[in-house]
Formats: structure tokens, C-alpha cells, sequence
């Protein structure tokens, strides 16, 4: 509101007197203000008390700031903030210092918007003023329309008060001599090894008071388009070179501020991930060809080189993506390793699982094995030998019966038993030898294995009668079925066999001797049989 300005012919006394008389009163001012303002404090002791600084002005009010008058002033109060943020204790304007000359003599950064540390002005009757218009310090920006301010007044007190634009006391400006700006506190860092394709992860740094924070990467000091996320993953173009990260910090109505990291090492080759096995396809065998693929890399491979081995040992002139074995390679058991160049990262192998030990073919059968022998239990199947290449293969021998192998059943001839009756009896032949492919032939019976039956024929007499009780018992047969035929002379009768027995009876037989015929029709694995007996038929 009032400062000093020397008078050319005029005492102090009076010069001060005629400035009093251009401030408005307290009263007429404080009453303005309180019906239009939330003042949050009043007087030192009470401001300090509800925790509102005066920073120091109760004590260093006593002394004139830019030529302002001490004490209880509102000019000399800002003025004192102002050289207390670090401005020279001299006016940096020629001319008047009431309040209302402050923004007019500094027009050039006087605008409309509130930061913290600004300081607002009202010009000479701006709505709650007077003719020497009014200076506060800006303490918090809450938003476009609501500020913060402390002051202190010509003749009146200090205080802390909210001012709302909507009340219309808004200043008439804002001017924006030091202005608080976010200050580092613990400067930014990067997160991880400077390497190309490696991410790093920056981080902002401490900051007061805390605002937010945007990243700008830079490569030997120039800004990277587009890097302006946290996390940055260096590019084959920056190998060799340095990467910083400029971390901007804002906050609302404060300046915002910058700082970089510390310089770091240069960005060193990247390490190409194999993320997928070369993998080798095709047969193991001499005059065939085995493929590997490139495998899987991270990044993308720029190109591939292979190199196939044989047991660990390089095949010389073997570096494309194909192989074909021969002869040398018998036994051995192959991989390729595949080299991933790419450039700004350091050359990275993989290498591909072993395949089975390369054989030299499969063993071939020129002239199938062949079973002779007749399949009746009791008898004896054997096997007629083939003709294979190499010759000098292993041969061995397993039964079968129904497909299932026989247990000890080994050797090139197999005695058939009553368990096979009903049956499908077969061998597998298994050619073997190191260094090829084993072979098998499955050679099968041309029938079910049967058995002969044997049987046992009882006749008994009445007169003019005869009955006939047949019972058939056949090796590998628990209760034959099928049918009999029983004939005596001309007569002839024919039953049904259950469980191995059936009874015939004839009747109309002249008296004597007679020969008892018997036919056995066969069933199952049982085959047909005949007999006979004597028989005295009584008158």
C-alpha cells in the first residue's frame, strides 16, 4: 500500500503524512474485506498458533523492504517475502511504491494467473480497495478461482485469508517477480544395465512438494521422439552412446522444474534371448536329409548361421539347413547349433536336442518266414526260415495265442497243448543288429487249433431195444457239444451231445448179434470221430 519516496523541499514527516492520507483506512478496508473474504487467521500470535506462518515479519517488520514502510504495511510485507525468496533488497522499479503502482510499473510479468510465491495486486478502488489499490502473497493455489493468500495491512493486522473470484474482490492480477517453483530434492534415476534391448525403468526422483512428473529420454543430450515413458528400451542405434532421462516436475501453482540423471555408462551390446530350441526333423538313417529350423529369438534375428555336429565334433562343410547322413555319421548322434546375429547385440548360440544314433537302414526280409506243421493239439508248429539282408541279423522267436505272447514259448517250434485248443496260434519274428533298424513279420496259422476226440461207446440190451450211451472226450475241450449218429443195421437214430455225453435208444431190433456204429458230428474245436461196438439184443 504506502513506501517510501523521497520528496525534493518536503520533510519525511510530512512526505509520510500525505502518503497516509492516499491509504485507505483499516476500518474502511477491513470491513470491505471481511464481508467478502474467509479469513482463516488474524495476528501474528493467532496465524502462528493455528499453525499459519508469518515467517519471520513480526520481528522483521520493523525494518523498511524496498523502500516500503515498516511495520503493519502491506507493501513493505510482500516486499519482505520477496527479498526473503531470494530478490535484492532494492526496488526494481523507478517511481512510486503504493500498492497500485506495483503491477502497472510491472506490467511485463503481470498476467492473470496464480501461482504460489506470485503476488496478487489489486489496482487504486478495485472492488475492496482503495486509492492505493493492495499487494498479498500468494501461499496456495487451489484452483483458477480460489486462492490462498497472507498480508498484512496499513494500520491494521495480519492475517491469512481464502479469496474466491465469485465474491468479485479477484485481484486485479498476478505479477510474478520469483515465482515458487517444485524443487528437487533426490535427483532421478534409471533402473537397470544400459543395454541395447534391455529395458530400463526411470524413476522421478524427490520432489518439493510433491507434483506429477513427465519423462523426456535423451541420447548423448538430444530428446528422443517419442521417449517420454518411464520405462525405455534402448535402441541398436544408440550402442555406444549415452542415455539420460529429464524428469519435469509440476504442481498446480508452482513453476514447474526439471533434472536429469547423472550421466550413465554407454549403452553396451544387447543379449539376444533364445526363446524357442532349433528343432531337427527327419530320420536318423544313412542317405537321408535332417532340417533344423532357426529356432525362436528376442529380438528377431537379423540373420542365422548353423553348424551341424556329429557327437560333439563339427562335420566339416555342414552349415546349411539341411544334412544329409552317410556313412561316416553311423552311430553318431546329431545336433545343429544355431548362431542369431543381429545388429547392436552380441552373436548368441542355441543348440538343438540330439536325434537317436544314425543307423544305416532297416533290416529287410526278402523272403518271408513261413509256419509248417498242422495245427492239432498234440503237434507241433515250426518256423521255416526267411531270407533277410544283412544275414547276419539276430533272429528271435514269440508265440502267440489270440495275439497274446505265450510264456516261455521262444524258440522256432512250438508244441501245441490243450490251452491252445480253439485258438489262433502265431509267432512274431524279430531280425535285430546294431547299427540298423530292427525288423518284425508276424506269421499267422491258417486255423484255429482243434482236437481229436476219442469216443467212449456203451450199449445195453432189453429185448428187442438197445440203448446207446456215447460219451466224447476231447484234449482241450471241457463239455464237447454237436451231435451223434447211432446206427444198428438199418436202423439209425441221431441225438444231440450235451456236455459230453448223449443216449440213444433203438427200438424194432431183431434178436442177436448187432454191430453198434457210432458218428461223432464234431463242434467247437472238436473235430468229427467215429466208433463202434458189439451188442447181444435180446428176444
Amino acid at each position: 500500500m504506502l513506501s517510501v519516496t523521497p520528496f525534493v523541499g518536503v520533510s519525511s514527516v510530512r512526505a509520510a503524512d500525505e502518503q497516509r492520507v492516499e491509504e485507505p483506512s483499516l476500518t474502511r478496508y477491513g470491513a470491505v474485506e471481511q464481508r467478502s473474504s474467509a479469513y482463516l487467521c488474524t495476528g501474528y500470535a493467532a496465524c502462528a498458533e493455528a499453525g499459519y506462518s508469518h515467517f519471520g515479519y513480526r520481528t522483521a517488520g520493523s525494518q523498511m523492504y524496498w523502500r516500503m514502510y515498516a511495520g503493519h504495511n502491506c507493501t513493505n510485507y510482500v516486499a519482505y517475502r520477496m527479498v526473503r525468496s531470494g530478490l535484492p533488497n532494492e526496488r526494481p522499479w523507478t517511481g512510486g511504491g503504493n500498492a497500485t503502482e506495483w503491477g502497472a510499473k510491472k506490467a511485463g510479468i503481470t498476467d492473470a494467473v496464480p501461482t504460489v510465491g506470485s503476488v496478487a495486486w489489486w489496482r487504486a478502488n478495485a472492488p475492496g480497495t482503495g486509492s492505493s489499490g493492495h499487494v498479498a502473497y500468494v501461499e496456495e493455489v487451489v484452483s483458477s478461482t480460489v486462492i490462498v493468500v497472507s498480508e498484512d495491512s496499513w494500520g491494521g493486522d495480519f492475517h491469512w485469508r481464502t479469496i474466491r473470484k465469485a465474491d468479485g474482490r479477484w485481484p486485479s492480477g498476478f505479477i510474478h517477480f520469483n515465482d515458487l517453483a517444485v524443487a528437487n530434492v533426490e535427483p532421478p534415476a534409471v533402473e537397470g544395465t544400459p543395454r541395447v534391448g534391455s529395458p530400463l525403468v526411470a524413476t522421478a526422483g524427490t520432489w518439493k512438494p510433491a507434483g506429477s512428473y513427465a519423462f523426456q529420454w535423451l541420447v548423448d543430450g538430444a530428446a528422443i521422439s517419442g521417449a517420454t515413458a518411464a520405462r525405455y528400451v534402448p535402441t541398436p542405434a544408440q550402442r555406444g552412446k549415452r542415455l539420460t532421462v529429464q524428469v519435469t516436475a509440476s504442481k498446480k501453482g508452482y513453476a514447474a522444474a526439471s533434472a536429469r540423471t547423472p550421466a550413465p555408462d554407454e549403452v553396451r551390446v544387447g543379449e539376444q534371448t533364445s526363446t524357442a530350441a532349433p528343432v531337427v526333423s527327419g530320420v536318423a538313417e544313412v542317405d537321408e536329409a535332417l532340417t533344423v529350423t532357426a529356432g525362436g529369438w528376442s529380438p528377431e534375428a537379423g540373420s542365422t548361421t548353423v553348424q551341424w555336429y556329429a557327437d560333439g565334433a563339427a562335420i566339416a562343410g555342414a552349415t546349411g539347413s539341411q544334412l544329409r547322413l552317410g556313412q561316416a555319421q553311423i552311430d553318431a548322434r546329431i545336433t545343429a547349433a544355431v548362431v542369431a546375429r543381429t545388429p547392436g547385440y552380441a552373436p548368441k548360440k542355441a543348440v538343438s536336442e540330439a536325434t537317436a544314433p544314425v543307423i544305416a537302414g532297416t533290416i529287410a526280409i526278402t523272403q518271408p518266414f513261413a509256419l509248417t506243421g498242422l495245427e492239432r493239439f498234440g503237434r507241433a508248429l515250426t518256423v521255416a526260415p526267411g531270407v533277410f539282408e544283412p544275414s547276419d541279423a539276430t533272429v528271435t522267436y514269440t508265440w502267440l495265442r489270440d495275439g497274446e505272447p505265450i510264456a516261455g514259448a521262444t524258440g522256432p517250434s512250438y508244441e501245441l497243448r490243450g490251452g491252445d485248443v480253439g485258438s489262433h496260434i502265431s509267432v512274431r519274428v524279430d531280425l535285430s543288429r546294431a547299427s540298423y533298424r530292427s525288423t518284425s513279420q508276424l506269421v499267422r496259422g491258417d486255423s484255429p487249433v482243434m482236437t481229436k476226440p476219442v469216443l467212449h461207446v456203451k450199449p445195453a440190451s432189453t429185448p428187442r431195444r438197445a440203448v446207446v450211451i456215447v460219451r466224447v472226450a476231447a484234449p482241450g475241450v471241457a463239455r464237447p457239444n454237436g451231435t451223434v449218429t447211432v446206427s444198428i443195421g438199418a436202423r439209425k437214430v441221431t441225438a444231440e451231445v450235451v456236455a459230453g455225453k448223449a443216449r440213444v435208444v433203438l427200438d424194432g431190433l431183431t434178436p442177436g448179434w448187432k454191430k453198434v456204429r457210432v458218428r461223432y458230428s464234431g463242434g467247437g474245436a472238436a473235430l468229427a470221430a467215429a466208433g463202434s461196438e458189439k451188442l447181444f439184443v435180446k428176444k
